[in-house]
């Protein structure tokens, strides 16, 4: 409920709106005060003043009254569906929150401030929006927004507010928490010392990136990584890492620049390995340029349900970029050897499944055969995988 009558904040909203326009810095308190005073005719007792005060300020500064979701440590993810269904997951699902909006409109008044803080639009001419937040909810935490609003979301404006943590888990605690089983850790070491190029792949938060950044503190310390971001979410312990991430274009629609771009300028820095956040489009064919050029070693993520999928997923994805099925097997058999895929078990715990070696058929074209499963261990493609590390040590 509103501390004080509705159309009184609704007119001091566009009060606020009209001369703040254009800009996303939500307005000082004194501001609000002073706007509250202006359209109430000074008639407002203090102490009404101060609820609307306080009312508007959750309103309109930070994520509003998602604020305490996303201070949660433990929350990945905040959805709001309508104005009376928010969501968070906190690893273990997804739970219904007991916040809930005044209406309708508060819920999108909300998504498009948001948007303008990401330096988006959010309206009927562009009816959803894809950006990234700074300084939401904890400090110095990024956090993923989408958005979108009627009639494509008949139920009412949609927000998701996805945390990107930054990826800092070791090697050996990952090992000792049995995300990465004991008995197949020994053999993903090799494969990083023996700079084979390798790709975890796995669904929605089955923890893709924590796995990558655990492997990449086990690089050789003299190898230099240049490491490619949508969003920054990579940390590995290494020190010898130079960072790019992608940036989105402003309202007007300008100043783009992909993931594939940085790719292509990555390969002129001198790099000993080249590791790509996650592989979602284009880039895929630099990449596999890259791979085919002496670039061992390099890394990154994909998503997909499990390691058999990976050559259909790239297939998609390196038609974005013009390259044909048949093209794309034969670059992609020699350039990726090893798939390690992750998953999400039944309790919510996530961590390795199982690892795949990258073999040709004699048609020419790849398939993902399984070396280890964690419910049923290695196959006889475990040589194969020795036999490889052992060419490249």
């Amino acid at each position: 409920m509103t501390p004080v009558n509705p159309e009184l904040l609704d007119r001091v909203r566009q009060r606020l709106a009209a001369d703040s326009a254009g800009t996303a810095a939500a307005p000082p308190p004194d501001v609000i005060a002073a706007a509250i005073r202006a359209e109430s005719g000074g008639l407002l007792g203090d102490t009404d003043l101060l609820a609307a005060l306080r009312y508007l300020q959750t309103e309109m500064v930070g994520v509003g009254r998602l604020e305490g979701l996303l201070a949660d440590p433990a929350v990945t993810d905040v959805l709001v569906v309508g104005p009376d269904r928010v969501w968070v997951d906190r690893g273990d699902g997804l739970e219904l929150t007991d916040v809930v909006f005044d209406d309708e409109a508060g819920v999108r008044r909300l998504a498009s401030r948001l948007a303008l803080s990401a330096g988006r639009r959010l309206d009927d001419a562009q009816p959803w929006v894809d950006g990234r937040l700074a300084g939401v909810g904890r400090a110095g935490v990024q956090v993923r927004l989408h958005a979108l609003i009627p009639p494509l979301a008949p139920d009412g404006t949609c927000i998701s507010l996805r945390v990107l943590r930054g990826a800092v888990h070791s090697f050996p605690s990952l090992v000792d928490s049995d995300s990465i089983p004991v008995e197949i850790a020994e053999t993903v070491e090799a494969v990083v010392a023996a700079k084979l190029a390798f790709l975890v792949v796995g669904g929605t938060g089955a923890g893709k990136t924590t796995v990558l950044g655990s492997l990449l503190g086990l690089v050789d310390h003299r190898d230099r990584m240049l490491l490619v971001e949508d969003a920054p979410e990579l940390d590995p312990s290494h020190p010898h890492v130079v960072r790019m991430v992608a940036r989105a274009a402003n309202v007007e629609g300008v100043g783009e620049v992909t993931v594939r771009t940085l790719v292509r300028q990555a390969l002129r820095m001198r790099p000993d390995r080249i590791v790509v956040g996650e592989v979602r489009g284009a880039e895929v064919i630099d990449l596999l340029t890259a791979l085919n050029t002496g670039h061992d070693g390099c890394a990154g993520t994909l998503h997909a349900n499990s390691i058999a999928e990976v050559p259909a997923r790239m297939e998609a994805l390196a038609a974005l970029g013009g390259m044909e099925r048949a093209a794309l097997h034969s670059q992609l058999g020699p350039a990726i050897q090893v798939i390690l895929g992750v998953a999400r078990g039944r309790t919510g715990a996530r961590g390795l499944s199982e690892i795949g070696l990258v073999e040709r058929g004699e048609t020419g074209m790849v398939a993902v055969v399984p070396v280890w499963r964690r419910a049923s261990g290695f196959t006889d493609r475990r040589d194969r995988l020795d036999q490889l590390i052992r060419e490249r040590r």
